[in-house]
């Protein structure tokens, strides 16, 4: 049965993986031409067949999970969102698959998203290069004891947001911030003495500096819940077909008029209002897991 399982997983992840370079070639091209060319008109015409691409990628992952059989969806919250506008999105994270799912549930509702990348994944066999060529923002995160030694690095990983943000005034543009920075574990939680008991602590840098910048361009802020009612999935498991259920409930919020145009690194009264915001959301998502991992129980929906 192990062996019909991980042939199954190797069917697929070589589907997505040839996928992958199916799209990558011309998505190379058209991004090196977008990067020597100067001019603005054609420019945003490249970038806007970069995202169209990029869409199809996603919704030719999704055909083939799907034939794998793995993956069973519920999202809630999704039917007003449009495709020409502008949102940030928030979301809690547990696994890998999370990318997937949100690729899934919001590929075609709203723009291509744009995920904060750690910087060391831009040496990722072919997706790093289409990651670039996509637009995504690669953040180099520095640890606390580094910054002690190398305090001329403080504020660097929010400068390449700064610049990520510019570039996305000029097109219909989904962001998506893992605000905890990080995959959920318990002992992560327990390292950082979390006050939630289903969430890390949030990390509002790279959020506030989207909203700085862009705020009065956003629809919404989409802060997005996902559970999963049998565990957290691994993606080789999503490969091989194991059965992964997924909740998802979109909330759309507005963005708050003091939330815009401030200065997250050097105005404290920003600071402390972006955090209390990022806290009371964050509060709210605690309690709303734990309610939808009792409905998923009981079968009911989530609203």
């Amino acid at each position: 049965m192990s062996i019909f399982r991980n042939i199954r997983g190797v069917i697929v992840f070589s589907g997505l993986t040839l996928n992958t370079i199916l799209w990558f070639i011309p998505i190379i091209v058209l991004a090196l031409v977008r990067l020597i060319l100067p001019i603005p008109p054609v420019r945003r015409m490249i970038t806007r067949a970069l995202m169209s691409f990029g869409e199809n990628w996603v919704s030719l992952n999704r055909y083939i999970l799907a034939g794998g059989g793995a993956l069973r969806w519920q999202a809630l919250g999704v039917d007003d969102l449009r495709h020409d506008g502008w949102y940030l999105v928030i979301a809690n994270h547990q696994t890998w698959v999370d990318i997937v799912v949100l690729q899934t549930i919001l590929n075609g509702r709203i723009p291509f998203l744009k995920f904060f990348i750690k910087q060391e994944l831009i040496w990722f066999p072919f997706l790093g290069m289409a990651w670039w060529a996509l637009d995504m923002p690669f953040m180099k995160r520095y640890s606390r004891s580094y910054l002690a030694k190398h305090p001329e690095k403080k504020g660097k990983d929010l400068e390449v947001a700064r610049k990520a943000c510019e570039k996305f005034r000029d097109t219909p543009t989904a962001i998506i911030n893992f605000i905890e920075g990080t995959r959920f574990s318990e002992a992560k939680h327990d390292r950082q003495h979390s006050p939630y008991r289903n969430l890390l602590v949030p990390r509002a840098g790279g959020m506030a500096i989207a909203l700085s910048l862009m705020g009065e361009l956003f629809d919404a802020v989409l802060d997005v819940t996902l559970v999963y009612p049998d565990g957290t999935p691994r993606f080789w498991g999503l490969c091989c077909g194991d059965k992964v259920r997924v909740n998802a409930n979109v909330h759309a919020l507005p963005c708050d008029a003091q939330l815009i145009g401030g200065d997250y690194q050097n105005d404290r009264a920003y600071r402390r209002d972006v955090h209390q915001w990022l806290t009371e959301i964050w509060k709210e998502k605690d309690q709303l897991i734990d309610v939808m991992r009792a409905d998923s129980q009981s079968g009911a929906r989530v609203a």
